[in-house]
Parts: structure tokens; sequence; C-alpha cells
């Protein structure tokens, strides 16, 4: 069986040292040893001899391979004979240019799973060969040529694999304090329904009930119905639709950045002055708000596609949307929350790991839809991805996930896996639970229990997923570890507090959200079961108390 290595090619130009590039080689270990780090390797000139193939010594004269890393091009003859070919015509390194590319993916699993040309053969009858053998793709020989020139000088080396990437603690950090800060977010907007419910401000309660989307469980099942045809409508129309789903984000995104930061600006007491128009005033530093709201999205809108910065952008939107998805969507009770995990649990691992068997291609539906139809050269764990630099062509992708480079330098950044990848999915299903929770908190008064507990629980199940991901080293989706650790942390809280009948139904949450939609200006209607609760709740909360039962 052959080994196949990863290594870096760092090429950078004579006549302008600012302009280098690092390019990802394959090499065999037990041909070729190669430093590790770029401080101890050599620089070599450059001179790129494709298409020529380098079967014969007569094809190139020996001043020109002198001393030189010669690039040639795959085909005609062994990697062996090529190799010998060039150290007798003095070359100190072998580039071989592959028109394959280095590598196939398989989708199924989300990894590499064999290089399509590996240096080999039987070194028997070379034993002095000495020189070193490596494969580089033939569109990065074309690229250096392009963007460095023709006066270039390369070093090889291979960097060892880091144990672990702060990558993914930048995206676990982004994970957990977006559904922590949604779901307190969420309970004190329930905080503010109450109080103001309690002391009669009729028209505050029903302008706060009609920003809010109740999930009845018949609305989930028709939610997860429709995530389900969109997916498929995605995987077989993409090209069209992911721009749709771009415009989409692009809207969404701007206005839940608008409403998280307006709840800020609104608690600084200065700077207030109104713009009346058509009857109604606005106040300026809103106007001003929402016009730096929308232009950070038509920056992104344009940038979308520069990976060096463009991320940034895209996982402030995206923590936005995720924030404002979190606080507007209620669920009524934790029986809706588990039919709607479970359901999307059931979702996450059907279209991971089920539809491989169903396509003609073997293709994993979620992970095609996930990386783009043109070429999966990305590495996918269920809804947690690693995206690839390595692409056929230039295509778009969803921004549906929020995206992290990686910050260790090593070969993996270079040859195929530069961004660790979250799905928006993995933190707003769960931060709806959280969220849930946080209201239930409030309206019982059980001095934010369940909150602290489903919030810890969730940084748990995502501590566990990446775990899994490091020791499987294939497709994992994100909920099968996420779904149980919250919504069994939740059940043991209101089981162990005998709460469970009254955490299951919602405390009558439903019921009193639809009387509000019918308050009288004149008259406040409070739900009889719960009107003394909400009020001494309101007192406690204007006295800064939270005390628990």
């Amino acid at each position: 069986m052959i080994t196949a290595q990863e290594g870096i090619l760092h090429a950078f130009s004579n006549d302008n040292p600012l302009l280098k590039k690092d390019y990802c080689i394959v090499y065999n270990p037990s041909w070729t040893s190669l430093p590790s780090s770029l401080s101890s390797a050599t620089p070599t000139r450059l001179t790129v001899l494709a298409p020529k193939l380098l079967c014969s010594s007569s094809e190139v004269p020996r001043d020109i391979m002198k001393d030189k890393a010669v690039v040639v091009k795959r085909g005609n003859c062994t990697f062996l004979e090529k190799a010998w070919i060039a150290q007798n015509l003095d070359a100190k390194i072998l580039l071989i240019a592959s028109e394959t590319g280095l590598y196939e993916w398989n989708i199924r699993k989300g990894e590499k799973t064999n290089y399509l040309d590996t240096p080999s053969g039987d070194r028997t009858l070379y034993k002095n060969l000495s020189i070193p053998v490596v494969l580089i793709s033939y569109v990065d020989v074309l690229d250096i040529n392009k963007n460095l020139g023709k006066n270039v000088n390369v070093t090889l080396y291979s960097p060892p694999l880091p144990e672990f990437d702060f990558s993914m603690v930048v995206i676990f950090l982004i994970a957990v304090l977006t559904v922590a800060v949604g779901g307190f977010w969420s309970g004190m907007e329930e905080l503010e329904e109450l109080k103001a419910a309690a002391s009669a401000e009729a028209r505050e309660v029903s302008r706060k009930s009609s920003e809010s989307i109740i999930f009845s469980p018949v609305k989930v099942i028709v939610f997860v119905v429709l995530s389900c045809i969109m997916l498929v409508l995605l995987y077989y129309f993409y090209i069209w639709l992911v721009y749709v789903i771009i415009a989409i984000f692009c809207l969404a995104s701007a206005i839940s950045l608008y409403n998280c930061l307006a709840v800020l600006i609104r608690k600084i007491p200065f700077g207030q002055c109104r713009l009346g128009c058509c009857n109604t005033a606005f106040e300026v530093r809103l106007i001003f708000l929402a016009g730096f709201c929308i232009a950070v999205s038509a920056v992104w809108v344009v940038f979308r596609n520069e990976d060096s910065w463009a991320w940034i952008l895209q996982d402030l939107l995206g923590i936005a949307f995720c924030l404002n998805f979190i606080k507007t969507l209620k669920m009524p009770n934790f029986k809706s929350c588990v039919i709607l995990l479970g359901l999307l649990l059931v979702y996450d691992v059907f279209f991971v790991f089920i539809t491989p068997y169903l396509t003609k291609s073997g293709e994993s539906i979620m992970v095609e839809v996930a990386t783009g139809p043109f070429r999966n050269s990305e590495k996918n764990y269920g809804n947690l991805v690693e995206a690839s630099a390595e692409r056929s062509a230039p295509h778009e992708k969803l921004p549906v996930v929020m995206r992290v480079p990686r910050l260790q330098f090593c070969t993996p950044m270079i040859c195929g896996v530069p961004f660790s990848l979250l799905g928006f999915g993995d933190i707003i299903l769960p931060g709806l639970l959280v969220a849930y929770c946080h209201r239930f908190d409030v309206q019982t008064s059980s001095s934010s229990v369940y909150y602290i507990c489903c919030s810890v629980a969730y940084a748990v199940g995502m501590l566990l997923t990446f775990v899994v991901l490091s020791l499987m080293k294939m497709a994992q989706p994100a909920l099968l570890y996420l779904v149980p650790c919250i919504l069994v942390t939740s059940a043991l809280v209101a089981w162990k507090r005998k709460e469970m009948k009254k955490f299951w139904e919602g405390n009558n949450y439903q019921s009193c959200q639809n009387s509000f939609q019918h308050l009288n200006l004149g008259k406040v209607k409070l739900c009889k079961v719960n009107a003394g609760r909400y009020k001494e709740i309101a007192n406690v909360a204007s006295k800064g108390g939270g005390g628990g039962e």
C-alpha cells in the first residue's frame, strides 16, 4: 500500500520578494524526506518545462536543468524514470504536474479517499536515486507563472499536523454565546410583556405580541416538511436558487442586525432627536443605524467571495440573524420543542447518511447543497464543515454557516481545509429550546435554573461534537449530539423540580399569548388563570428580584 503525504511548496518572486504564495504538494515519504519548517528549507530556482514529459534525457539540455527545481507533466513513463533522468541532468527537485488534481473526494464520508498520482514504483532498480520527487496540480503551476512571474524560487517543506486548531475554540464561543444571548434576550422580552400586561399597558403588549411568532406543533411539522422540500429543490436547482437564498439572507440579516443594535441604541439616554414625516416621528439615530445595517449587508453581497476578510461580515450578519430568529420565534411548550428537534434530528441524519444510498452518484444531498454542486471539495461533517481552498471552478456558496479561518498554519490549511464552519441550524434550533427555558423561568420565577442548565448542556453537546469529529474523522450531524444533551437536561430539571407537566404544556403560555391579541385599549383582558401570577412576577421584577419558588 502506497502512503502519500501532503506538503507545502512555498514560491516567491526574485524580482519582488513581497510576491509569494503557498501551494499543496503530495509526495511519497519513503522516497523523499522534507524539512518540517520553512526556515530549514533551501530555496531553489524554479524552471517550468511543462508540457514536456521528461521521458528521455534528450528532451531537455543539461544546462537548463542544472541545480533547478524543474516542472514536467505526468504521462508516458513512470515516476522513477522521470526522477532518474532529472537526477542525471543535475536537477535538484522534480515537480510532476498533474492535470487531474491530487486526490479524489469521498462525498459521503467528507474526506479524501485516495491520491490520484502518488509517486510510486520499484526502487530496487534505482538504488542511488536521491532527488526529491513531488506531485503538484498543473493549475497551481499556471498560477505561479501568472501571479509570480518567471523568475521564481521555491522551497519544499512539510510542517507537522497540530493536534488542535484554535479556530474550533472561536466556533465554539460564537455558538455558545449566540445561543445564550438569544435565550436571555427572549426571556427579557417575556418579562417586559408580563410587566406591561400587569400595568394595563395594552398597546405595548399587543405590539410586542405581534412581533413574535408562536411555533405550535402543527407549524413545526409544516416547517420540517417545507425544509425537506427546499433542500431537495436546492439539490436539483442549486445554480438558480442559491441567488434567491443569498438575497433572502441579505435582507433578513440587515433587518436582524438593525433589531439587535436598535435595542442597544435605545438604551443610550442622549441623541434622541426626531425627524417628522407623514405624521410619524422617527429617531434620527435609528435612521442612520438602518443605513449602516443596509451598508454592511450590501458590502457582504459585493465581496462575499473574498475569503481573506468577507468571512468576518458573514459571521457578524449570521450572529445577528440567529439572535433575532431565537428572540422572535417562540416555542409555546416543551412538547413543541421535542417535536421540532426530534424531527430535525431525523431530517439531518437522513439527508447526511441515508441519501447517498438513494442518489445515483452516491452523493449526500445535505453535503452537496452545503458545498455546492460543481465539485464537492469541502470537508463536511454534517452541518459542521471545513471548506476546501481547491476548486474546480468558482461557484456560489449558501450563506448559512459561520466561517472561521484556521488559526494555526499547517499543511491542511493549504491542501484542503482553510476554514472551519458551523451551520446556522446548529445554533438556532437548540437556541429555541434555550429561549423557551428562559421564558419558562420568567413565568415561574425559577431563578433562571432552566435557562442556565440548558445553556450549559448546549455547550457540553458542542464539546462532544468536536471530540467525535476529531476521533472519527468523518461526517457527523451536530444535532445528533446537541439534541439529546439539551432535551434530556431540560427534562431532568423539570422532573427534579416536579414541574414536568407545567413545563411540557407550557404554563398556559400559548393561550395567554392568544388573549394578548384581543386586548382592548380601554380594558385589559388577562388570562384568568395567570393574571395574579403575572402581576406577582411584574412586582418581583420591579423590585429587582427573581427569587426561586
